[in-house]
C-alpha cells in the first residue's frame, strides 16, 4: 500500500504579511472601540490594568519627548518649580508598571491586542532614552506648549478625584467612562497644550489696557496686608469679577454662545470642568486677573489664588456629595454648582459665584432648592443643540444665529 501524502502547502512569505496585517487590523480596530466606548468598568475582566498600562505608556511617551524638547514642550514658570531628579524616578516606576501589566496579560492572553499597543509605548519610550534622557542647557524664552503641565495635571487629577468621586459620590451609578468623556479629554488636553499662548495673551491684554489704572502707593497698602486676609480679599475680587462676567455670559446672547460650550456638558465629574470654548478661558482670565493685578496683590497670594481656584473649579465639577453643614452657604461646593449646570427650571441662570455661595444670596440668584428634589433631574442646554465634538463645539459660536439666543440660558 502506499502512503498517503503528507505535503502541504509552504507558508509563504504572502501570508506571513497578510497575518500581520490582520493582526494590525484586529489591534486597531479594538483600540478605537476602547477610544469612542463609555460604560462600566468590572474588575476580573483585565481591563482596567490594560486601561492603566496604555495611560502610562502613553504618558510616558510624552514625557520622554518633553525632556528631549524642554524649551518648546513645557511650561517655565512649572519647570522651576519640580525637580527633574524626582520627575525621571516617576517615570522609571511608571514605566515598570505599564510594561509589567501589558506583559503579564499578553503572557495570560488578556486583551492581547490593546497590551501589545502598550507595551509597544512602553518599548518605544525605552528606546528614546526613557527616564535617563539627559537635559542640557536650553533658552527659557522661547515659545512653549504646556505638554508637562497636560501630563501632571491629568496624572494629578485622575488620581485625586477618581478616588474621591468614588469614596464620595453623588450618582452611585455613575461610571468614571461616562458618555462623551472623549470630547472632555480633548478640551482638557488642549487648554493645557495651549497654556502658554493663552498666558502670553492674558498678560499682554492686562498690562497694556490697565496698567493706566494701576496705583503704586495703593498696591503697597495691599501688599502689607497679613498674608490670610489678603488671600480671602483677593478670592473675594476675583469672584466678584466672575460673578458678573459669568452673569454677563447668560445674560447676553452673543456670549451665551460661547459659554454654552461649557454648559453642554451631560454628566458632571471632575473632567466635564474642562470643555470650555478657548476665547471663554481668556476672556474670563483677563476679566478676573485685571483687577488683581491693578489691585497689587502680592505675587504669593496670586500664586496661592491660582492653586485654590484650580483645585475648587474641578472639585464643584466632580461628582462628590459631603456633608458641607453651614459651609455651603458661605463657599461654592460640588451641590451648588451643580445646580448651576443643571437644565431643570428653577437652575435655569442661578448659582453664579465661584468661591464664595453668598454672593448669590448676596444678589438674589441662588438656587432655591425644591425639599422634594434634592438633587438635579438633567444636565445641559436646554434644547440639546450643542454638537459633540471640540472642533464643532469651537466653531458653533460663529455659525448662523443659533435658536437659543432668542431662549432663557441655558
Amino acid at each position: 500500500m502506499s502512503k498517503p501524502s503528507t505535503s502541504r502547502t509552504p507558508y509563504t512569505l504572502g501570508d506571513a504579511l497578510r497575518a500581520n496585517v490582520e493582526v494590525v487590523r484586529a489591534t486597531a480596530s479594538d483600540t478605537e472601540r476602547l477610544l469612542h466606548g463609555s460604560g462600566e468598568l468590572k474588575f476580573g475582566q483585565g481591563m482596567i490594568a490594560t486601561i492603566v498600562a496604555l495611560a502610562l505608556g502613553f504618558l510616558c511617551l510624552l514625557g520622554v519627548i518633553a525632556f528631549h524638547f524642554p524649551e518648546y514642550l513645557t511650561t517655565p514658570e512649572l519647570r522651576r518649580q519640580y525637580s527633574v531628579d524626582l520627575l525621571r524616578h516617576a517615570m522609571f516606576v511608571a514605566l515598570l508598571i505599564a510594561g509589567g501589566l501589558s506583559l503579564a496579560n499578553l503572557v495570560l492572553g488578556v486583551r492581547r491586542n490593546l497590551n501589545l499597543v502598550a507595551f509597544a509605548l512602553v518599548i518605544l519610550a525605552v528606546a528614546l532614552g526613557g527616564s535617563r534622557v539627559q537635559v542640557g542647557d536650553f533658552p527659557d524664552h522661547t515659545p512653549y506648549i504646556g505638554l508637562d503641565w497636560f501630563i501632571l495635571d491629568l496624572l494629578g487629577s485622575t488620581l485625586i478625584f477618581v478616588v474621591i468621586e468614588k469614596l464620595f459620590p453623588l450618582y452611585r451609578n455613575q461610571t468614571v467612562f461616562r458618555r462623551e468623556w472623549q470630547t472632555d479629554l480633548k478640551h482638557f488636553a488642549v487648554n493645557h497644550f495651549l497654556v502658554g499662548v493663552i498666558l502670553l495673551t492674558v498678560n499682554f491684554v492686562i498690562h497694556h489696557g490697565f496698567a493706566w489704572l494701576v496705583s503704586h502707593d495703593f498696591q503697597l497698602a495691599v501688599q502689607r496686608i497679613w498674608f490670610v486676609p489678603q488671600l480671602l480679599l483677593c478670592i473675594l475680587v476675583a469672584d466678584l469679577a466672575q460673578y458678573w462676567t459669568h452673569r454677563a455670559y447668560h445674560e447676553i446672547p452673543f456670549l451665551w454662545r460661547f459659554h454654552a460650550v461649557h454648559h453642554s456638558a451631560k454628566t458632571m465629574d471632575w473632567l466635564a470642568g474642562s470643555r470650555q470654548h478657548v476665547l471663554e478661558i481668556v476672556f474670563t482670565r483677563v476679566c478676573v486677573l485685571a483687577p488683581l493685578f491693578v489691585l497689587g496683590f502680592s505675587e504669593a497670594v496670586i500664586n496661592a489664588y491660582i492653586l485654590i481656584v484650580g483645585f475648587q473649579a474641578v472639585l464643584n465639577h466632580a461628582n462628590v456629595h459631603l456633608p458641607w453643614g453651614a459651609l455651603k452657604y458661605l463657599i461654592v461646593t460640588p451641590d451648588f454648582h451643580h445646580w448651576h449646570h443643571a437644565s431643570d427650571d428653577e437652575a435655569i441662570d442661578r448659582n453664579y459665584a465661584a468661591h464664595y455661595a453668598f454672593l448669590d444670596h448676596l444678589f438674589g440668584t441662588a438656587v432655591k432648592v425644591p425639599e422634594h428634589k434634592p438633587l438635579p433631574e438633567k444636565y445641559g442646554v436646554v434644547g440639546d443643540y450643542m454638537p459633540d465634538g471640540w472642533v464643532a463645539q469651537q466653531t458653533f459660536p460663529f455659525r448662523a444665529k443659533p435658536a437659543a439666543d432668542s431662549a432663557a440660558a441655558p
